[in-house]
């Protein structure tokens, strides 16, 4: 589904990703590892063309996109959920929600989409035409979640989903998650939280300061100790 290849980013004079290389077929969910300032969403960024590269290749679903104008990714089918909660805050729950509707495909079964993401996060539904700002943390994290799959995506970025939440927030979050890709939703997941992450998904890859140290097997990279060092303090 998408192939990237020696890519190169920067910001700038400063170069922030060197020669990465990555895949992710469909119908997998595959995590990024790395701390903060590793270059995940630099990464995430570039493929949603924020940014462009400076060298290198990215494809979806056989077709370059890395000179697109960031529409026409989501056009394509890529949806990516910033990391911080980006939420509008003066707009109901309702509201946040269809505006993930964004393509003219998507607005047509929006009330179709509606429903399912209600059926995903029962309490969106509960608090449809409260303030989006009222919201607990979780809740909010749940919201942009929700608004990303408005758009009806093939391939579901997440940047940093467990970011300052509960044990309880972070395990429905990552449960609604795992079951993405059931539903036809090939999820690329970027998590400092290398358990959780390696737990749900299928591959991992890891960066380092802008560079690719580390792939394979979820199961194998939760045995690894740079993984084990670097990420879960063992």
């Amino acid at each position: 589904m998408l192939t990237i290849k020696n890519l190169d980013v920067s910001y700038g004079v400063i170069p922030v990703l060197h020669r990465v290389n990555l895949t992710i077929k469909e119908g997998e969910l595959v995590s990024l590892l790395g701390s903060n300032g590793a270059g995940k969403t630099t990464l995430l960024n570039t493929i949603s063309a924020i940014l462009h590269g400076t060298a290198g290749t990215i494809e979806f679903l056989g077709k370059s996109i890395e000179k697109l104008p960031p529409q026409d990714v989501v056009r394509m089918g890529i949806s990516q959920i910033p990391e911080g909660r980006k939420i509008f805050p003066y707009l109901s729950v309702k509201e946040n929600l269809f505006m993930g509707a964004s393509t003219r495909k998507a607005w047509s079964g929006r009330h179709e989409m509606y429903e399912q993401v209600s059926k995903m996060f029962p309490r969106l539904a509960e608090r449809s035409a409260q303030r989006a700002s009222l919201m607990s943390g979780g809740e909010q994290q749940m919201l942009v979640i929700a608004r990303g799959l408005m758009a009806r995506p093939k391939l579901l970025m997440i940047d940093e989903p467990s970011l300052g939440l509960s044990p309880a927030f972070q395990q429905q979050i990552y449960s609604a998650i795992e079951i993405l890709p059931k539903q036809g939703i090939t999820v690329f997941l970027a998590e400092q939280n290398a358990q959780i992450a390696l737990e749900i998904s299928n591959r991992g890859y890891v960066m380092q300061d802008g560079e690719i140290v580390l792939d394979g097997k979820s199961k194998d990279l939760l045995k690894s100790e740079l993984i084990k060092k670097a990420y879960m303090g063992v």
